[in-house]
C-alpha cells in the first residue's frame, strides 16, 4: 500500500510593526497604502555640506536612545503586538520558538546587540508568551525574511507548533550614517545630489506563525497561508566591481514557485530602495521569470513611505500582505515578496488568501 504523506500547511496569525509611518501594523499598513512618507531632517547628524541629513525616524522614540536600546525599543512593541492576540488561551503560556533578523555588524552597531535585543524581547513577552528556543539571524536586508523561512520550516516540521519571526533594524546611528555617506548610498539634494542613493529608516516587524490545523483548531484568525519561503544566494554583490544580472533572485524566484512556475504572482512587495544595483537586479531578474508575474509593475516598494528598513524588511511586507488582503484591497489572492542583503542573501516568500477559500 503506498504511504499517503500529508503536507503540512502555515498560516500568519499575527503581526506586528513599529516604523516611522505607525506604532502598529494597522497604521503602518494604512500609511503605506496612502503612500506617506515617515522622511524628516536628523535632529543633529548632518551631510558632508552641512545640511541635516533627510531620515525616516520613528518619531516616538527618544532620539537619546541609542544603539542596541533603540533597536530593543523599536523591537519589543511589535513583537508584543504580533503575539496578543492569540495568548489569550495559554494564560501567558503559549510556547512558542523566537527568530530574529538584525543588521550584520558594521559602523555604529554596538558588539552584544544581539543579546540586549533578545533579553529585552524576553521580558516583553514573559506576561504573553513562554519562549521554547531562540534563533538570531545577522544577515541584514534578508535576516527578517531568513527568520520567516526558518520559523516556516520549524512549524512545518513540527518542531514547534508558533513561531514569532521577526527583525529590527535602525540606520540612525551617527557612525553608520557617516558610513552610508562615505559608500555613496545616502539619498540627497542640493550640490552633492545623489539622486540614487536611499533614505536610512528604522523599523521592526514580527509576524507569528502556526499550523493552518492549530490555527482552526484554536479559533485563531488567519488571512494568509505561507505557501512557500524561498533562499538563495547573490556572488555579484553591490559595492564591489562585478555586474549583477540577477542570477541570485532569479534562483530564489525559480526555488519559491517551480521553473516553469506552478502559479502566477498577482502583487509583489520588495526592499527596493531606489539605489540602481536593486532596480538592475530586478530587472534582469523580473524580465526572465516573467512567467512568474501576473504584470511587470505590479510592485510594492514602500522604502518610499518607511526608509530603508534593512533587516526589518521581510517581516513588515508580509504584514504589508496581510493588510491587503484582510482589507480586500490587495491585486489578487497571490501575493510575493523578495528581501537582498548586501552580503548575498536573496529570501522571498509567496504567500496565498485563506479567507478566499472560505468565501467560496
Amino acid at each position: 500500500m503506498k504511504k499517503v504523506v500529508k503536507t503540512v500547511r502555515v498560516a500568519l496569525i499575527g503581526s506586528g510593526a513599529r516604523t516611522a509611518v505607525g506604532m502598529t501594523a494597522a497604521a503602518t499598513a494604512a500609511a503605506v497604502r496612502a503612500g506617506i512618507a515617515g522622511f524628516g531632517e536628523h535632529p543633529f547628524v548632518v551631510d558632508t555640506t552641512g545640511k541635516s541629513m533627510i531620515v525616516a525616524l520613528a518619531p516616538y522614540v527618544d532620539i537619546g536612545v541609542r544603539g542596541a536600546a533603540r533597536l530593543a525599543e523599536l523591537a519589543a512593541p511589535a513583537a508584543v503586538e504580533a503575539v496578543g492576540p492569540s495568548s489569550a488561551l495559554w494564560a501567558g503560556e503559549l510556547p512558542i520558538s523566537l527568530l530574529v533578523g538584525l543588521p550584520p555588524p558594521r559602523p555604529g552597531r554596538e558588539r552584544g546587540a544581539a543579546t540586549i535585543v533578545v533579553d529585552r524581547l524576553r521580558e516583553g513577552l514573559a506576561p504573553l508568551c513562554h519562549i521554547e528556543k531562540t534563533i538570531v539571524i545577522e544577515s541584514g536586508h534578508a535576516a527578517g525574511t531568513m527568520a520567516i523561512e526558518r520559523a516556516w520550516q520549524a512549524v512545518r516540521s513540527g518542531a514547534c507548533e508558533f513561531a514569532l519571526a521577526g527583525g529590527v533594524d535602525s540606520y540612525l546611528e551617527p557612525e553608520t550614517l557617516e558610513w552610508l555617506e562615505e559608500n555613496d548610498q545616502v539619498h540627497s539634494a542640493g550640490a552633492e545630489n545623489n539622486a540614487y542613493g536611499f533614505v536610512p529608516g528604522e523599523a521592526a516587524g514580527f509576524v507569528l506563525l502556526t499550523t493552518t490545523a492549530a490555527a482552526q483548531r484554536y479559533q485563531l484568525s488567519a488571512a494568509l497561508e505561507l505557501m512557500s519561503v524561498a533562499l538563495a544566494r547573490e556572488t555579484k554583490l553591490i559595492k564591489t566591481d562585478t555586474v549583477c544580472t540577477g542570477e541570485g533572485l532569479l534562483a530564489m524566484f525559480r526555488n519559491l514557485a517551480g521553473d516553469p512556475p506552478a502559479i502566477k504572482v498577482d502583487h509583489l512587495y520588495c526592499d527596493m530602495n531606489g539605489e540602481p544595483y536593486r532596480a538592475d537586479e530586478f530587472g534582469f531578474a523580473s524580465i526572465r521569470a516573467a512567467e512568474l508575474f501576473r504584470a511587470p509593475d505590479a510592485f510594492t516598494a514602500p522604502a518610499d513611505c518607511w526608509g530603508d528598513v534593512g533587516a526589518a524588511s521581510g517581516p513588515l511586507l508580509l504584514m504589508l500582505a496581510e493588510a491587503a488582503t484582510r482589507k480586500r484591497y490587495a491585486e489578487g489572492p497571490v501575493l510575493a515578496a523578495f528581501t537582498s542583503s548586501e552580503s548575498g542573501e536573496r529570501c522571498g516568500f509567496l504567500v496565498h488568501d485563506r479567507m478566499e477559500v472560505e468565501r467560496r
